[in-house]
C-alpha cells in the first residue's frame, strides 16, 4: 500500500490558484435534518470565490425512493457540465462542515471518471478561519461537456453485498454510530429496522476526524485495525445513506487502499428490506 496525501489539497494550494481555470472548485455542503442547515442559503451568504453549487440530493437518480443515490451517466454529466466542469479538470471539493459531504461528491466525480479529484483540508470551516476571501450569491459557469463514464468497481449493489456475505475474507465497514451500528437506539429514517449488515465492522467516522480534518494515514490505519479491517484487502463501506460510508473511503484510499467500493443504497435501502438479513449487538469478536 502506499499513502495518498495527494487526495487532500491545503488552503495555502487553493488561495494559490483560485484564478487557475484549470481548477474547478465545488462546494459540497449537505447536512443531516436534525441540523437544521439551510446549505443553498449558506453556499450563496458566502462561498470560496468561483465555487458552483452540488446538491447532492439533486444530482441523483430521483427515480428510487432512496435518497441520493448516484443518477445515471447521462444525467450525471449533463449536470456536471452545466456547472462548467469537465472531467479534465483538476477538481476540488469542500463542505461547509470541514469533513462530511466533501468525499461523497469527491467519490461521485471519481466513480464518473474524472481523474483528478481532491478534497479541501479542513473545508470551508479552516478557509474562513484563516480570513481567506469569499464570494456571495450563485456562481453563473460557461457550460462544459463533461465525459462520464461509470467505473462500476466502485459502487455496490444490494445483492452484491448480499453475495458477499458468504465469502471469506469479505470486509463491510460502518460508517454509523456505535449505536446505531448494534441496534440499540432507531433508526433516524421512518421504517428502518434497527442493526447491522451480518459480518460488517464499525467504524463511525468520528473517530477518522480531527477538528474537521481527515487524521494521519497511519493513525488511519490503525483505527480501521482494531476495527478488524485490512485495507490491503477489498472493502465495501456503508453508512446510513451512502454519504458517509465516502468518508470512509476516503480516509482508507488516502490510507492506501486500492480496492474500496461503496455500497450506494446503505442502510436506507437494507434496513428497509425485510427480505435482507440483518444483525444487532456488537460485531464479531468485537466486546
Amino acid at each position: 500500500m502506499t499513502d495518498r496525501p495527494d487526495l487532500l489539497v491545503s488552503t495555502d494550494w487553493l488561495a494559490e490558484r483560485l484564478d487557475d481555470t484549470s481548477v474547478a472548485i465545488v462546494d459540497a455542503s449537505w447536512y443531516l435534518p436534525t441540523e437544521s442547515r439551510d446549505p443553498v442559503a449558506e453556499y450563496r451568504a458566502w462561498h470560496i470565490p468561483g465555487a458552483v453549487f452540488f446538491d447532492i440530493d439533486g444530482i441523483a437518480d430521483l427515480s428510487t425512493g432512496l435518497p441520493h443515490m448516484l443518477p445515471s451517466e447521462a444525467s450525471f454529466a449533463e449536470a456536471a457540465g452545466a456547472l462548467g466542469i469537465s472531467e479534465r479538470h483538476t477538481i476540488v471539493v469542500y463542505d461547509g462542515a470541514g469533513l462530511f459531504s466533501a468525499p461523497r461528491v469527491w467519490w461521485t466525480f471519481r466513480s464518473f471518471g474524472a481523474p483528478n479529484v481532491v478534497v479541501l483540508d479542513g473545508g470551508l470551516p479552516k478557509w474562513r478561519a484563516e480570513g481567506r476571501p469569499l464570494e456571495m450569491g450563485d456562481a453563473r459557469p460557461a457550460p462544459k461537456v463533461f465525459a462520464a463514464k461509470l467505473d462500476k468497481e466502485a459502487v455496490r449493489s444490494a445483492g452484491e453485498v448480499l453475495a458477499l456475505l458468504g465469502e471469506p475474507g469479505a470486509q463491510i465497514v460502518d460508517a454509523r454510530s456505535e449505536g446505531r451500528f448494534r441496534g440499540e437506539v432507531p433508526e433516524p429514517r421512518p421504517g428502518l429496522r434497527s442493526g447491522h449488515i451480518p459480518g460488517s465492522r464499525n467504524v463511525p467516522i468520528a473517530e477518522l476526524i480531527e477538528d474537521g480534518r481527515l487524521k494521519s494515514p497511519d493513525e488511519i490505519r490503525a483505527v480501521f485495525a482494531k476495527a478488524g479491517i485490512d485495507p490491503s484487502q477489498p472493502v465495501v463501506t456503508s453508512c446510513g445513506s451512502g454519504v458517509t460510508a465516502a468518508v470512509l473511503a476516503l480516509a482508507l484510499t488516502t490510507a492506501g487502499a486500492e480496492n474500496v467500493a461503496l455500497y450506494d443504497g446503505s442502510w436506507a435501502e437494507w434496513g428497509g428490506r425485510p427480505d435482507l438479513p440483518i444483525e444487532t449487538g456488537p460485531a464479531d469478536g468485537v466486546a
